[in-house]
């Protein structure tokens, strides 16, 4: 593999930028990356005409530089619709060619990239393992019987393979931590309303769901993050003193986790203690039942209003997975008093926080419930123990951040006994993007995790 190819995306950039290698060469090694590895991981799909792709390549050398992603190949999560390239939402009943970018994409040329794909996901981003009709299951680049994650799996696990420099995602409920943890990589789940809307977007999803970006390193991942809110984002300076962090375990109890999973996260903090910083337990702040109650019916209501019509018309119904049937169902039965109380609770979950923010800096999860589990699965039908009433109650987790719309990035953590990759949720307060990635840079120095620990599949060397 072209010892360029796992370099961070800022290092890489600069390279380009100084003529040290060119974008025909990224070009052709990533190609060759693709050809080597990609069918045993199914990370990108749709990968576009190589002629064409080395065509841009060439015409990048040969232009005036036009941003930090100038001349690199990147592929978009396949829920964002990309001018002439096979576009799928993992989903017969969208799968189409758009004649448009939507604006993430046009950020992303207006930096510089060169878009070769998508990457995969589970059908219309819904749950936490990316398999779909059309082009099957990611696998785990680290044990490739098991599943990456989703809904930004096939962008964690391209990340991990060195098949694209960095990538772009997207955060209902954990998808840019989980399969970031699975895979080793940095997923940031930004401030919601923080990275603009798409025009197509639903009001009702507004708040619940963002787009994000993923990285082998948090500089990466700052960076990105600038392109895809326009400039909006600027990284902050390093904390000046001590940060305080709530650590909250399995939330009292709450949260069922698989046998080391907590003794992961244990490890992450003491990473973090050496650096100086201040961590200690916290008594859970909410109610776990509550904002469980709040969230899936919100999520449902969502996910009723995005894909009801699909449902209503019986041919298109039995394109649906069960899990999505399930989802809509349950939200088209929703009464509008179980709406109102759902954001009840929300509200005051934000006013809980508000005072939790007065205490710490950051507060800290594990990002997942359990390690990567079979990618033949479905889903996790019960984890320690306890079995799992729904498709995606193995990932509660997850749920106080995606309800409350903060800033939240997955710190890889290290591997558990049976060689498989975790990680760890730091949690700002809303608005707090900056100093939750200026702490995720110091941890990212002093760990290395996806630099020191880069998956080995057969015919690596």
């Amino acid at each position: 593999m072209s010892d360029f190819l796992h370099v961070d995306a800022v290092e890489l950039s600069r390279r380009i930028a100084a003529r040290e290698v060119s974008a025909v060469e990224v070009m052709r090694a990533t190609l060759a990356r693709i050809d080597a590895v990609n069918a045993r991981v199914t990370a990108i799909v749709s990968l576009r005409d190589r002629e064409a792709l080395m065509g841009e390549a060439r015409l990048a050398d040969a232009m005036p530089r036009a941003g930090w992603l100038h001349g690199m190949p990147l592929a978009v999560k396949d829920l964002v619709g990309v001018k002439g390239v096979r576009s799928t939402w993992g989903s017969p009943l969208r799968d189409c060619v758009p004649v448009a970018d939507e604006a993430l994409v046009t950020r992303l040329r207006h930096a510089g990239a060169i878009i070769i794909g998508k990457t995969n996901v589970p059908e219309f981003g819904l749950g936490s393992h990316s398999f779909n009709p059309i082009f099957g299951v990611t696998r785990n680049p680290y044990d490739l019987s098991r599943s990456a994650g989703g809904s930004s799996g096939g962008a964690a696990a391209a990340l991990a393979t060195g098949l694209i420099p960095v990538a772009d995602g997207s955060d209902m409920m954990g998808s840019l931590r989980n399969p970031a943890a699975w895979n080793n990589v940095y997923g940031f789940r930004p401030t919601a309303g923080l990275i603009p809307s798409e025009p197509g977007d639903s009001i009702f999803s507004h708040g619940l769901s963002t787009r994000g970006p993923m990285g082998r390193s948090v500089a990466d991942v700052s960076a990105l993050l600038e392109t895809l809110t326009d400039g909006a984002f600027q990284p902050g300076p390093p904390p000046r003193k001590a940060p305080r962090i709530g650590w909250l375990g399995d939330w009292g109890g709450a949260y069922p986790m698989e046998e080391g999973v907590l003794d992961l996260a244990e490890g992450a903090m003491a990473a973090m203690r050496d650096l100086g910083w201040e961590v200690e337990p916290l008594a859970p702040p909410f109610d776990a039942g509550a904002l469980w109650q709040s969230w899936t019916d919100l999520r449902s209501f969502t996910v009723a209003l995005e894909y009801g019509a699909d449902w209503r018309d019986p041919t298109r119904r039995t394109l649906l997975k069960p899990e999505a049937v399930w989802e809509i169902e349950r939200g088209l039965a929703l009464e509008g008093d179980r709406i109102e109380t759902a954001a009840a609770i929300r509200t005051r979950w934000l006013s809980t926080l508000d005072k939790v923010f007065g205490q710490v800096d950051a507060l800290l999860l594990p990002s997942t419930q359990c390690w990567p589990f079979p990618a033949e699965w479905r889903w996790p039908r019960e984890i320690a123990g306890i079995a799992m009433d729904t498709y995606h109650r193995w990932m509660e987790v997850v749920v106080p951040v995606s309800l409350a719309g903060l800033p939240c990035l997955n710190l890889p953590a290290g591997f558990g006994a049976a060689g498989l990759p975790g990680g760890v949720q730091l949690i700002g307060s809303k608005g707090g993007d900056g100093p939750v990635l200026a702490l995720g840079e110091i941890y990212h120095q002093a760990t290395q995790w996806p630099q020191t620990h880069v998956p080995v599949l057969d015919d690596d060397t």
